[in-house]
């Protein structure tokens, strides 16, 4: 039985819900969850730790941080199996990339905190200079697909920062920040810091609209952050959102075209398409596009099947490929559900799934599937390309596939998109701005952005009198 962590005490309140395994549909866990008295426990025990941790300094801190780096070091198989557990994603992933990156997070942002200069101008027989104040208390809310490495991503440049925080994992999977619960009590870190409550959707409006949250911090859906933009507004909430995409794939006709097709189905099919990065969008020139497809279509149906993280979200990726047959489209490969012949078949898997020909308006080519789906439509030009690339209502991330380097850098700096990866994909360096264009987002974290966001500088000017000769 999952418990809220509150005041740095486990809390059992609220009804209780299951959690199901998405590779067998079976019942792992049960977990209480968060109504309004609650959430308020919750926000009170951490605006009555926020004076006591924004005293401190930078660097201690920062030392805070690198412990929590060890302490999630110390329970690294608890944690990969609780992700695991919840997500049904393969044990390799989670052990070389979900829980590592979580604790690359505490330790870039513990560095990049503590080495930060502050600002300083002179003019004039005038001194200004600025110092950075945290927030207060910040609402993380944090989605299934990648729990773990989000919440840290969240966490440890709001806490360095000096902030205190209420994280609200999705109810789907909740296992991993209940161990990080723990391992926040094992490092002795001052109560009230950092608290976690559980819930569904409901819990994280409570949360957000409290009058004791002074900022939130999502990823997740669109429609979600804007239905929190609405919630916030009256009070003028710093908001910094993670949203929707609908990426896009440039395949040009120079590009070392296995690695292309390696690269776009590491982008298409990893975690079986629930990562925001994914390339749902792929487009591919045209004198090289037949041989392309095929190769696609081949190495799609060579991909382990990945599970969906829930019944519902399986009928609605499903249904999406109804749509495209219905709508014309031509399946390369997939479209369906795999049989296993073994426990798997109670679980929520789709199959790897390309398609071709269907209109850029379509609303399988509009609307983001979160899915293991590719559609692949060709180009003629540069500029077509483009046109393409850019005619969606989103703009998170982008690949392009090209040998050529004066292409390479002028097509990159024209994709509407907020990262984009030139014959690579998924490579992140801390330091670098994160977030996304259009409906994608607001806002940039990462590097000093995030502590540009979980701080407000302050700016202080003295007049510096000359003195008697």
């Amino acid at each position: 039985m999952l418990t809220h962590f509150i005041g740095g005490q486990p809390v059992a309140a609220g009804k209780v819900f299951p959690v199901h395994d998405p590779v067998t549909g079976a019942v792992v866990q049960q977990v209480h969850e968060a109504d309004p008295e609650v959430v308020d426990r919750a926000v009170r025990a951490a605006r009555e730790a926020a004076r006591d941790w924004a005293a401190l300094t930078v660097g201690e801190r920062a030392g805070w941080m690198r412990r929590l780096a060890e302490g999630v070091e110390a329970r690294f198989d608890d944690l990969v199996a609780a992700e695991v557990a919840d997500t049904g994603k393969p044990l390799d992933l989670t052990r070389t990339l979900d829980i590592p990156r979580g604790i690359a997070n505490f330790r870039a942002f513990a560095e990049i905190a503590a080495q930060r200069p502050e600002d300083a101008f002179h003019l004039s027989g005038l001194l200004s200079y600025t110092v950075r104040r945290p927030l207060g208390v910040v609402a993380a809310i944090v989605p299934w697909n990648l729990p773990f490495l989000l919440m840290t991503w969240k966490l440890a440049p709001a806490l360095v920062s000096g902030n205190t925080v209420v994280v609200k994992p999705s109810e789907q999977t909740p296992s991993s920040a209940a161990v990080f619960a723990e391992i926040c009590a094992e490092a002795g870190l001052p109560p009230g810091v950092v608290n976690i409550i559980f819930g569904y959707g409901a819990s994280g409006q409570l949360l957000v609209e409290h009058p004791g949250v002074d900022a939130v911090t999502f990823t997740g859906s669109t429609q979600t952050g804007a239905a929190i933009m609405r919630t916030v507004a009256d009070r003028v909430k710093p908001i910094s959102f993670e949203l929707g995409g609908k990426n896009a794939g440039l395949v040009f006709e120079d590009c070392q075209i296995d690695k292309a097709v390696e690269g776009t189905v590491k982008s298409a099919f990893t975690n079986g398409g629930q990562v925001c990065l994914c390339t749902e969008r792929l487009y591919v020139h045209r004198s090289i596009f037949e041989d392309f497809c095929a190769r696609l279509a081949v190495r799609a149906q060579e991909v382990e099947p990945q599970p969906m993280i829930s019944a519902e979200h399986r009928e609605r990726v499903l249904s999406y490929f109804a749509l495209a047959r219905s709508e014309g489209a031509k399946v390369l490969a997939g479209g369906g559900v795999p049989v296993f012949g073994d426990h798997r078949d109670s679980g929520y898997f789709v199959e790897p799934t390309v398609v071709t020909g269907l209109s850029e308006w379509s609303r399988f080519n509009r609307e983001e599937i979160f899915g293991p789906v590719c559609h692949v439509t060709p180009f003629d030009s540069e500029a077509e390309a483009l046109d393409l690339a850019n005619g969606s209502d989103y703009g998170l991330a982008a690949t392009l596939w090209t040998t050529n380097l004066d292409r390479a850098h002028r097509v990159a700096q024209r994709l509407e998109a907020g990262l984009v990866w030139v014959n690579t994909w998924y490579l992140r360096d801390l330091r670098t701005p994160f977030g996304g264009m259009k409906l994608s987002g607001i806002g940039r974290e990462g590097g000093a952005r995030s502590l540009d966001f979980y701080s407000e500088p302050t700016t202080i000017t003295i007049k510096l009198e000359q003195p008697d000769v």
